[in-house]
């Protein structure tokens, strides 16, 4: 039998002789329930905040070893039949953390610029002059938002702070433009124009042709299909644009970024940019989204959460008595 560095063979088997696995269990089941009570203080931290996706903290089995090995056995004379394996854990990590996307519900703010999304899908918002896809794809089957497993400059969000810029853009709350389509002129009849097949781009009053300047729109509307039309102050109507909805193939490959945007991550599949639809999401003015935060489960959880944090610092309490028992044999 030798040993070195808590290793021993005994019969040319490796054992393992560390006398704190246990406490080594114990300290990784904190660190996991820790990261679970952070999530969970973060999901009640953000119980009124516009558009916010709870998140749920999933655990996995530690690295284990192998007390025994395996064998399948031998059927001749003089052999000894299979032996099952013996595995030894040590303890628990955090294995991944989801984010719910579900839909809230909505709170009326009586703002017509105030909008959300009824479904899956997101607003498109970004930069001026995003490099988007435009040549990759169509105003039917969408624009593709990701280019070499990135994105192409523009964030996704589920909250709808919406209103106008001085120079007629439709911004939302951090300034950033909002995306959609242009929009035709209607026909004689009123009729709600076509799109203008120029791809996605910010959304801007229509210029006044006699003073070159966006027209002062005083009434604001967002249809649910997106369509964003208003008055101006000679209380005549104007189609201004088309409000994009993107649908995005895997939400939990998103990436959080600051506030309630989004960034496309490398696992989120296909990203497309469209006109509003059942499927992908309709729009619904004046109201905002709610967080989808569930403070009976968050409570629930932490509960049981607390006790199993609780159960491994007893653990530890546990391990420390016994070996300051074995310190003791000596005395």
């Amino acid at each position: 039998m030798t040993a070195a560095s808590g290793i021993i063979y005994v019969n040319n088997r490796k054992e393992d002789n560390t006398m704190v696995k246990s406490m080594n269990a114990a300290i990784a089941g904190l660190k996991a329930h820790q990261t679970r009570l952070d999530v969970l203080g973060n999901n009640i931290a953000n119980v009124n905040t516009w558009g916010y996706k709870s998140r749920t903290t999933n655990f996995q089995d530690s690295l284990y070893s192998s007390i025994i090995s395996g064998q399948s056995g031998r059927a001749t004379t003089g052999a000894l039949g299979g032996i099952n394996t013996s595995q030894l854990g040590y303890g628990a990590i955090v294995s991944s953390i989801s984010t719910n996307f579900s839909a809230s519900n909505g709170q009326y703010t009586g703002n017509g610029l105030d909008c959300m999304i009824e479904g899956g899908g997101f607003f498109i918002v970004g930069p001026y002059g995003a490099p988007i896809n435009n040549a990759d794809g169509d105003n039917t089957n969408g624009i593709n938002l990701v280019t070499n497993d990135s994105t192409t400059g523009v964030y996704l969000s589920r909250v709808g702070i919406f209103s106008p810029d001085a120079n007629g853009y439709l911004v939302d709350d951090s300034g950033n433009y909002v995306y959609g389509y242009a929009l035709g002129e209607p026909d004689e009849n009123g009729v709600a124009p076509a799109l203008v097949e120029q791809g996605l781009q910010p959304i801007r009053v229509p210029v006044d042709p006699d003073t070159d300047e966006p027209y002062r729109i005083q009434t604001w509307r967002i249809g649910s299909d997106g369509t964003v039309t208003g008055v101006d102050e000679n209380s005549e109507n104007h189609y201004i644009g088309k409000i994009a909805i993107a649908s995005v193939e895997n939400p939990n490959g998103l990436e959080q970024m600051n506030g309630y945007y989004y960034k496309v991550g490398r696992n989120a599949g296909r990203c497309y940019g469209m006109e509003s639809t059942a499927a992908v999401g309709t729009v619904k003015s004046n109201f905002l989204e709610m967080s989808n935060t569930d403070l009976a489960f968050d409570f629930a959880t932490m509960i049981t959460t607390q006790r199993g944090y609780q159960a491994n610092t007893k653990i530890i309490t546990v391990t420390d008595e016994i070996l300051e028992q074995l310190v003791n044999m000596k005395r």
